[in-house]
């Protein structure tokens, strides 16, 4: 199975750019993020000619997560809301049970500009979803949290820390609320299979960082202990960002062997 996640950054905007790419690399499920849509607005109708069952949660100008799913079968959804605060309208975080999966499709907050009440959110959000992951973590089954984290977890996750020292992103905050949500025992799939390697995820627009590779590692997939034995690979389907009108997010991908093979190879 390969799962991805891709912050479309506008899916109005840039659906030819998410069907290209669906055309190409055939991933089975799917975390989009920043759909920027009302829920009226999803191109429902296209991703299913592609070959795709969608589940969405949109918001106007603002926000939207989708979950997709290869095949007539949608996803079955779980929640369509973190857990923890019910005054919380923005559209931020779905989840549905996928093939056997559990998948948690996340956008979590900016926090700039910091200090301040964006970042006070975005700190209170990660305490939510430090508490929701948790549980999910140790439900059992097999689970994934996917989607744009808005941290840079390390140095080595950024072109040139100095020039972000100030950035919500890699706020020591923000750095140590992701160490406590690996705490729990999740896997950074990209971290863990290139323990050493710059990859980036995000150009932003300014400045030719794309052709510079001054990028950002900030898209993360993560698995729980059930689930982390199942994984084969993982990359960045960085040709996406060097698209026309492309997204500043490139998609991130993990590939992840069957539960029962996996098993098998365990016996002794």
């Amino acid at each position: 199975m390969k799962l991805a996640t891709f912050n479309i950054n506008g899916i109005k905007t840039r659906l030819p750019q998410l069907l290209d790419w669906l055309d190409k690399e055939e991933p089975d499920v799917v975390c989009l993020q920043e759909l920027k849509a009302l829920d009226g607005m999803f191109p429902q109708a296209a991703l299913k000619e592609a070959g795709y069952s969608p589940l969405w949660k949109g918001q106007r100008s603002w926000n939207g997560v989708a979950i997709l799913a290869k095949g007539e079968q949608p996803p079955l959804e779980i929640r369509r809301e973190l857990p923890g605060d019910a005054k919380d309208d923005q559209s931020r975080y779905i989840e549905a049970a996928v093939d056997g999966l559990i998948v948690a499709c996340l956008y979590l907050p900016n926090g700039n500009p910091q200090p301040g009440p964006k970042f006070d959110y975005k700190l209170a959000w990660f305490k939510r979803l430090h508490d929701h992951a948790q549980e999910l973590y140790n439900s059992g089954h097999p689970v994934v949290l996917a989607g744009d984290f808005n941290v840079i977890p390390t140095d080595l996750d950024v072109y040139k820390p100095v020039s972000w020292k100030r950035d919500a992103l890699m706020q020591p905050e923000t750095r140590q609320a992701y160490a406590n949500l690996l705490a729990q025992g999740w896997t950074d799939s990209l971290r863990h299979l290139h323990p050493e390697e710059r990859i980036y995820t995000f150009w932003d627009y300014f400045r030719q960082h794309w052709q510079r590779n001054a990028g950002l590692r900030i898209d993360h997939i993560l698995l729980n202990a059930e689930l982390a034995p199942r994984l084969k690979s993982a990359g960045v389907d960085s040709w996406v960002r060097g698209q026309e009108h492309a997204s500043d997010h490139a998609p991130v991908w993990v590939e992840l062997g069957q539960a029962k093979a996996f098993a098998k190879r365990k016996k002794p």
